[in-house]
């Protein structure tokens, strides 16, 4: 199994901090808007940061995949574990892309596109921007080879 760059969890960790401070500023400004005490909502906010970088360490160590001739299987999930299976046959197209968060800590993600459903595409976080690329041309190629010249 591959494991992701150990620096997704300071993506995890900046997004988990970006709520609590929007949810935190909201607080602030409905306490202030009804002359209530403002320690409340600043208490919740830092809760949801301890919150949330406890979930991006057990995020990370929760989170694996592998690419095998025949498909990609994934392991992820901290409450819920789910294990993910995308046969070759079933991917249309595969993308690197880089969020700004993404670009900010030097990382990227492979996202798998497949045929089914809206919402069936897998994404795979935390890969170096050459990893990345790897990956989707590895991928590509394993199609190619399953499905004939004709795929991705």
């Amino acid at each position: 199994m591959n494991d992701l760059h150990p620096r997704i969890r300071v993506i995890w960790i900046l997004r988990a901090v970006v709520v609590a401070v929007v949810v935190g500023a909201v607080g602030v400004g409905m306490a202030t808007f009804f002359d209530v005490s403002q320690l409340p909502p600043v208490g919740f906010a830092v809760l949801l940061v301890i919150v949330g970088v406890i979930h991006a360490i057990l995020r990370y160590r929760n989170w694996a995949y592998v690419v095998r001739e025949d498909a990609i299987y994934l392991e992820r999930g901290v409450f819920t574990q789910v294990r993910t299976e995308v046969p070759l046959v079933r991917i249309q197209h595969v993308d690197s892309r880089r969020s700004a968060f993404e670009r900010l800590v030097g990382l990227a993600s492979t996202v798998v596109y497949t045929a089914g459903s809206r919402g069936a595409d897998v994404t795979i976080p935390g890969l170096t921007p050459a990893d990345a690329d790897a990956l989707r041309r590895r991928l590509k190629g394993l199609v190619i080879e399953s499905d004939g010249e004709d795929a991705v």
